[in-house]
């Protein structure tokens, strides 16, 4: 017993400096409203301990020992695997989707075109709430509510530079083909897509649900989607935290435009690299996809779909974009290991929904889309925000806890909500106490604003 009062004083000061460096970790992360609450937390969280080491009373090393046994009573509860996550039933596919009902390709349509005639015929419950968001100044619009001339010219520039690429996504093979390991193949593949940026690759077999039905965009609107590679490289790149906290102004679109610049730089390279050794080789990147990177992505193991309909990785959350190479090289798929651990967080969560400006995102649970129970956002209303704001907003991804930078301070946590369902629970608490129910955006300033503003 003589050792208990030490120990807790031990414990006390340990809390006071753990807290301590998680605030100054958290003002590095630009999160300065949550390093205040970590640093109030000091002067709560450690008191006990602190207390009960200092006094003199009898009482005292009966408290530290009471404090200890519920302490390593709580965290071996809260780290016992068990509630089973309710959301394995979660799917996507087989159903294959049309890309002329993308809210991209409508957005494309020219007012009484043939197309635009066309589509409204098809699906004439698509008129009303497109001429609705039609009505508002759009997409990088200088009329637009977060119209900033210098973000919104290089956000331009970043588009058009995709579209540059557009070129080489496909192309002729080179006559002679060389054979290659699969698994050397793959992975010298990784590896150089690692090295030129990526964060995670992952390979898998191309599944019809995996693409369009038909197409929607330029050349090839109305077009059957030919499905034919057996093999699809899915790559994430990593979107800037800093970027994101501002949204849904300027830079969160520049972000944007820049990750898909760069995902789809290193995609358009392998499939280029690919066709060089005389194989079939097609890169799927912005404005000129064949496919729905998400799924691919899932199925290569990378992550899962969450409630925004997004592609939910283990290290960061939604916070990535993705681009996809597909080809008839020989590959070997990795093993996807579900992870219904995340869709159970969502289930918990809708902080994503909590912050839509536009009531986009399903609460609850997920619905029935063609016999299908999943989540899907509705586009239309995403998409209309969008047309308001001139940038595409990124709230959603901004809110989610996953989207924490992947560090020290974080992956005990992304460990500890992979393992228990009540570890999810108490971390969603925690994370609204310290970082807040709806995490408003920060104030845009240093070189995102010019020197003129």
């Amino acid at each position: 017993m003589t050792l208990l009062q030490p120990l807790s004083l031990v414990i006390g000061l340990v809390m006071v400096a753990g807290l301590v460096v998680a605030a100054w970790q958290s003002r590095r992360e630009g999160d300065p409203k949550a390093a205040e609450r970590l640093l109030l937390a000091v002067l709560v969280l450690p008191t006990p301990w602190l207390v009960a080491g200092l006094v003199t009373a009898e009482w005292a090393p009966w408290t530290v020992l009471f404090m200890l046994t519920f302490s390593f009573l709580a965290l071996f509860v809260l780290l016992l695997p068990l509630g089973n996550p309710q959301s394995s039933q979660v799917q996507y596919g087989p159903t294959q989707l049309d890309e002329r009902d993308t809210m991209f390709s409508r957005a494309e349509l020219e007012t009484d075109s043939d197309r635009y005639r066309a589509h409204y015929h098809r699906r004439p419950e698509h008129q009303l709430i497109d001429d609705q968001w039609r009505a508002k100044p759009g997409l990088l619009s200088p009329d637009s509510h977060y119209f900033d001339p210098l973000q919104f010219s290089a956000s331009e520039a970043s588009f058009q530079t995709v579209g540059a690429l557009h070129g080489l996504v496909d192309g002729e093979s080179a006559d002679e083909q060389v054979k290659v390991d699969p698994v050397a193949a793959v992975h010298f593949l990784k590896g150089w897509a690692h090295k030129l940026g990526a964060v995670d690759v992952g390979i898998t077999a191309l599944k019809p649900e995996h693409c369009y039905s038909v197409g929607g965009r330029g050349d090839r609107y109305d077009q059957p989607v030919a499905c034919d590679h057996p093999w699809a490289l899915a790559l994430t790149v990593e979107m800037d935290k800093d970027a994101l906290d501002v949204g849904p102004a300027g830079p969160v679109v520049m972000e944007s435009a820049q990750q898909y610049l760069n995902s789809g730089a290193i995609a358009v390279q392998l499939a280029v690299a690919i066709r060089h050794l005389g194989w079939k080789a097609r890169a799927h990147i912005d404005g000129n996809y064949q496919l729905c990177c998400p799924l691919v992505a899932r199925d290569a193991g990378l992550g899962e779909i969450g409630r925004m309909g997004l592609l939910m990785t283990p290290r960061l959350g939604p916070r990535v974009r993705i681009a996809v190479v597909t080809c008839d090289l020989p590959l070997v798929a990795d093993v996807r290991r579900p992870d219904d651990t995340i869709h159970d967080f969502c289930l918990l969560c809708e902080k994503c929904a909590d912050v839509c400006p536009g009531d986009a995102i399903l609460r609850g649970r997920p619905g029935t889309v063609d016999g299908v129970e999943r989540w899907q956002i509705d586009q239309a209303a995403c998409f209309s925000v969008w047309c308001d704001t001139g940038t595409d907003c990124g709230r959603c991804m901004r809110s989610c806890p996953y989207s924490h930078p992947d560090t020290w301070l974080h992956r005990p946590i992304r460990w500890a909500i992979g393992r228990s369902h009540l570890a999810r629970r108490v971390a969603l608490v925690a994370d609204d106490l310290i970082y807040g129910r709806r995490p408003p955006a920060r104030t845009v300033s240093g070189w995102w604003i010019g020197q003129n503003n």
